[in-house]
């Protein structure tokens, strides 16, 4: 089978990431940045050329843009009006309009987007857990200590959008309701939110991410009838209460709980092979541009809800 050749625009933070992951499995065809030292530097490290964005695309069956959020729609629809596979790291687009514009854009290529947390060993374990469990609330909390990098866009287009694609693939609906808090603090944006999403079925989600926080810290909580799922993504553990729990629940009779650890694994290197077993088996990606549109419109009204609070 022929090697699919991927470019990589942007080499910043996440797009060295990609870059050095596709260069080890040989799948890396050049590396694009409008800052020419910063390209230079980056692909040195990668082993590939340095191009122009037309001749990368040129030189690619598909492409990975981890520009700037402001880029993605021009970048995008170049790499798309070339007949190239993209990968757009989340989120999608700026605006629903540039989303839409995408998706259209996109028809008979692969369109990814990238939504990582979907790949992690903890996601697949939390779903191995929930056969035969509906979730009736949940608390997502994502915070992290001040880092100087993606400050172009608010803290929940950085950090909350991962925990609105899970809680929306858990939901599998958009929100009916959307209130939401929050403040710039270090940025122009607001760096802390705190978000209530109410959906159609009674089902309600709050959500928490900062990136002015003291300490690191990521957990996601799910209640429902059957019991409840207790994440912690830092220390690698699930625990879920409910009916035929493993380990007895005290005043609980015929309940229990159950505790699951697992080993991560590279969740971009996951991501990564997806995105190709798409490009390869012409079966649409997992987390395509109708799930980045839908975590971006309800990031949007987060951001709405906040400007108004």
């Amino acid at each position: 089978m022929q090697a699919l050749r991927v470019g990589v625009v942007g080499a910043g933070h996440f797009g060295r990431f990609h870059a050095l992951k596709l260069a080890g499995i040989g799948a890396l065809s050049g590396l694009h940045d409008a800052d020419a030292a910063r390209a230079a530097q980056v692909a040195g490290e990668a082993g590939c050329a340095a191009m122009p964005l037309d001749s990368l695309i040129a030189a690619s069956d598909a492409v990975v843009v981890a520009a700037p959020t402001r880029f993605h729609l021009d970048i995008g629809l170049r790499v798309l009006a070339a007949g190239r596979h993209l990968f757009m790291e989340k989120p999608i687009a700026a605006t629903l309009e540039q989303a839409d514009a995408l998706i259209a854009a996109a028809q008979g290529r692969v369109l990814q987007v990238g939504h990582i947390e979907r790949h992690s060993a903890a996601i697949r374990t939390l779903r191995a857990e929930l056969a035969g469990f509906t979730p009736r609330a949940m608390q997502a909390t994502r915070v992290a200590p001040f880092r100087p990098r993606s400050l172009d866009v608010s803290v929940v287009l950085d950090l909350m959008i991962h925990d609105i694609d899970l809680v929306l693939s858990l939901a599998g609906a958009e929100p009916v309701e959307v209130r939401a808090v929050g403040r710039a603090v270090m940025s122009p944006h607001p760096d802390y939110a705190v978000a209530q999403l109410r959906f159609a079925n009674g089902m309600q989600a709050e959500l928490t991410a900062s990136r002015v926080a003291v300490a690191m810290e990521r957990r996601l909580r799910l209640l429902g009838d059957g019991g409840e799922v207790r994440v912690d993504f830092l220390a690698r553990e699930l625990a879920a209460l409910r009916p035929g729990g493993a380990e007895p629940a005290e005043h609980m009779p015929g309940w229990g709980r159950d505790l699951r650890s697992w080993t991560d694994h590279d969740s971009l290197e996951a991501q990564h092979a997806a995105f190709l077993h798409a490009v390869r088996s012409g079966e649409p990606p997992a987390v395509d541009g109708a799930a980045g549109r839908a975590a971006l419109s309800v990031a949007l009204r987060v951001e709405a809800a906040i400007a108004t609070a």
